[in-house]
């Protein structure tokens, strides 16, 4: 398996296709294994680039506390370790943050960034949606803390139509949720999202920016992706209407298109 050393850690990575580089973010609760349904339409143009965070996946834990900077730097040595001068980036949610964080520290090193579900800082709301899933996992129960993330992250339309789904989700999902080193990476993430705030850097992201956000997202309203659209220097907006805050489930084919078309229009055309 493909690991690169970072600090006194180690952080795991996949690589699929050939092609100029695209780097995909996780959310807060996801792992390179949730991109699974999505390699194949995202890899045939570029080389596509998945990586656990700390506290991720097949990715080292912290232990300590910690804040999104040091995810940060962990992509930085991701590229640096890959000898890529150059990537197209896209994240979603917490990887959204990351992404557009490292936009703002290394924008010599993005070609273009794609923001999914993710604002410029956490906003109190937020904050609190946070702690609330903290003090779900003091319970010590998979449930409990399923009960109180999962829910608020799809859509009302989405949760009822895929009802079915949702229940084999949640199958899944508590006997994950119930293991102690599962809620203790969670906790540790969630935590470092607290002090999230990058609204005095946007100046510095001056690469093309596709700013996308959900009209049904319980966590991040859109006036956070528009606070983004207007102040980005070459940001491009789009609305997905009856959508939720997991917007790449709830609208797969919407998002793939979204990434692929965005990314490719920064080549030129073969005429």
């Amino acid at each position: 398996m493909p690991y690169i050393p970072f600090e006194d850690k180690q952080l795991y990575y996949e690589s699929y296709g050939e092609g100029s580089p695209l780097l995909l973010l996780n959310g807060i609760m996801m792992s390179t294994a949730s991109w699974k349904p999505f390699i194949l339409s995202l890899s045939c143009n570029f080389r596509l680039l998945l990586v656990d965070f700390l506290d991720q996946g097949k990715s080292s834990d912290m232990e300590e506390p910690y804040t999104q900077a040091v995810q940060v730097k962990a992509v930085l040595t991701l590229l640096d370790t890959l000898n890529l001068e150059k990537a197209s980036v896209a994240g979603i949610s917490y990887g959204g943050e990351v992404a557009l964080a490292f936009a703002a520290e290394h924008p010599e090193r993005i070609e273009r960034l794609m923001l999914f579900n993710c604002g410029a800082r956490t906003t109190p709301l937020l904050r609190d949606i946070g702690r609330s899933w903290n003090k779900a996992a003091e319970t010590q129960d998979g449930l409990s803390y399923y009960l109180s993330t999962i829910p608020v992250i799809y859509s009302p339309e989405f949760y009822e139509a895929q009802e079915k789904w949702m229940k084999s989700r949640q199958a899944l999902l508590v006997p994950h949720f119930a293991r102690e080193d599962v809620r203790s990476r969670l906790v540790r993430l969630t935590d470092s999202a607290e002090d999230y705030d990058v609204r005095d850097k946007l100046h510095k992201v001056n690469m093309p920016a596709l700013i996308v956000s959900s009209e049904s997202d319980m966590l991040i309203p859109q006036s956070e992706q528009q606070y983004l659209a207007d102040r980005l220097p070459d940001a491009h907006y789009v609305l997905m209407k009856g959508c939720g805050h997991a917007s790449m489930y709830e609208r797969p084919l919407l998002f793939t298109a979204l990434i692929n078309g965005f990314a490719l229009s920064a080549k030129p055309l073969d005429v």
